[in-house]
């Protein structure tokens, strides 16, 4: 059975409070974009898993999907095995939950390959054992997301019809050292009430948090985000703790990135 992960952005990221658990509460509103990997799990006769396209790095022993694989077939006491391939097509450490999808996906996969009817409710929590982005891709539809960002509501925003283009400069923001550069605050308004603010407000309000940062590192972020803007975007930023930046449009976007990782799609 073949199912397709799919990237997420960032409507604005604030990092509200370091908590007691040296973890983040943070506010966002998440919203999924059609960047996809391709993920693949057939029943075997002993576990394998497989990759093809971008190379993953690290441990294989360490990735994600085994994770969720394992989760699963602990949660379900079920003795099974399987081959899991993926051919990974979205970029890594880019901000675009590329990994969380993956991860998540698996979990769905495996309740309709060997039929556990586990329900929604039981997949978010499988899946908040895994990351504090992967319970999102369960449902995946906009959501406003808080807490260290495993907690959901659901988020009225419908973006059909407009354009997206994402540029991934090549480089990986580590997690760590996005956060070491932000200073914990709480602002008047959170995501959720800058969205529902005409879109023209958007480039004023929406901010994300690690984006400053980031951008004192690497130059190139402000140098992207300002070129989106230049060509017609009418809101660009950079997604999650970096590097990719992306923009939205009312028309179709003609742009060129030579030497970066880019995507474009209409919403």
């Amino acid at each position: 059975m073949i199912d397709f992960p799919n990237a997420k952005i960032n409507l604005g990221l604030q990092v509200l409070s370091k908590r007691l658990d040296n973890y983040h509460n943070i506010a966002s509103v998440f919203y999924p974009i059609p960047w996809q990997d391709v993920l693949e799990i057939l029943p075997a006769k002993e576990t394998m898993f497989t990759v093809t396209g971008l190379a993953v790095p690290g441990n294989t022993a360490d990735n994600l999907i085994l994770k969720a694989f394992s989760v699963f077939k602990e949660y379900t006491s079920l003795h099974v095995e399987a081959h899991l391939h993926l051919h990974k097509v979205i970029p890594m450490g880019a901000g675009l939950g590329g990994g969380s999808a993956d991860a998540a996906l698996t979990l769905s996969l495996l309740n309709k390959v060997f039929e556990a009817n586990l329900n929604t409710e039981e997949l978010e929590n499988l899946a908040r054992k895994l990351g504090s982005d992967c319970p999102f891709f369960i449902r995946n539809k906009p959501a406003f997301c808080f807490n260290t960002g495993t907690d959901l509501e659901p988020f009225e925003l419908d973006l059909k019809g407009l354009y997206i283009f994402c540029v991934y400069p090549n480089l990986h923001v580590p997690t760590a050292a996005a956060y070491a550069g932000i200073k914990p605050f709480e602002p008047e308004l959170s995501p959720k009430d800058i969205l529902k603010m005409p879109k023209s407000e958007w480039r004023k309000f929406l901010k994300n948090d690690f984006e400053e940062s980031v951008a004192k590192n690497y130059p190139i972020v402000n140098d992207i985000k300002e070129k989106l803007y230049k060509n017609g975007a009418f809101y660009a930023a950079m997604s999650g703790s970096g590097s990719t930046v992306f923009g939205l449009f009312e028309k179709e976007p003609l742009l060129d990135f030579s030497d970066h990782v880019i995507f474009t799609s209409k919403l």
